[in-house]
C-alpha cells in the first residue's frame, strides 16, 4: 500500500513539473480601427505638475511636429511651457465623477428631496503624462483637464503616435532601452 502511494504522487510531482514550464508572455493582437483624427489644437485646462508652473489655467494644447514637442498655451495666446515628446514616459486618460456645484447647493438644503443632489454628478476627464524633465534631473505628472472622451482618445493616441510609445491597456509607456 505504501508503494502505491508512493508511486502515485511520484508521477503526480512529475505531471505537476512538467506542465510548470514558463511560457512567453503572448503579445495581445491590436485591433486597428478607424483611427480618430487628433484636433490641430484642443482647449485644454492645465492642473498642474511642471515644475515652476504651479497655477492652474485654461489654455490650449497644440504638436509642434517639427521640434517634436506639445505646447501649452495660456488664454493670452503665449508659450507657457512646453515638453518633447522624447522625455515622455507614460501617457494615459483618467476620469472621475464629481458632484456638481449644483448637486453640492441641492444637497445641503434642508429639504425632503435634498438628498438626491449627491446624483447630480459630472464626469471629468484628465490627460496625465509622466516625464523625465530633460532641463533637470526629475521626473514628474502633468495634468490636463479636456471636455470631452472623444477629444481625450484621440489627443492620446496622436501624442502616443508622434512620442513613438508602446500601448498597454488604455495607456500609452515608453519602454526601456536595454
Amino acid at each position: 500500500m505504501k508503494r502505491v502511494i508512493l508511486l502515485l504522487s511520484a508521477a503526480l510531482l512529475f505531471a505537476a513539473g512538467a506542465f510548470a514550464q514558463v511560457r512567453p508572455v503572448e503579445k495581445p493582437v491590436e485591433e486597428k480601427g478607424p483611427k480618430m483624427e487628433a484636433p490641430a489644437e484642443v482647449i485644454a485646462k492645465y492642473e498642474g505638475g511642471l515644475f515652476g508652473y504651479g497655477e492652474k489655467e485654461v489654455g490650449t494644447l497644440k504638436f509642434d511636429d517639427i521640434n517634436e514637442r506639445l505646447i501649452f498655451f495660456g488664454k493670452d495666446g503665449k508659450e507657457r511651457f512646453s515638453m518633447p515628446y522624447g522625455s515622455m514616459l507614460i501617457i494615459y486618460p483618467q476620469s472621475k465623477s464629481v458632484t456638481t456645484t449644483a448637486g453640492s447647493i441641492v444637497k445641503a438644503l434642508p429639504l425632503p428631496g435634498a438628498m438626491l443632489g449627491g446624483l447630480i454628478k459630472e464626469k471629468r476627464r484628465y490627460l496625465i503624462v509622466h516625464f523625465d524633465d530633460p532641463d533637470v534631473d526629475a521626473k514628474g505628472v502633468i495634468n490636463f483637464k479636456l471636455d470631452t472622451k472623444e477629444v481625450l482618445d484621440a489627443m492620446i493616441e496622436a501624442l502616443a503616435d508622434k512620442a513613438e510609445m508602446v500601448q498597454r491597456g488604455d495607456a500609452y509607456y515608453r519602454p526601456r532601452t536595454k
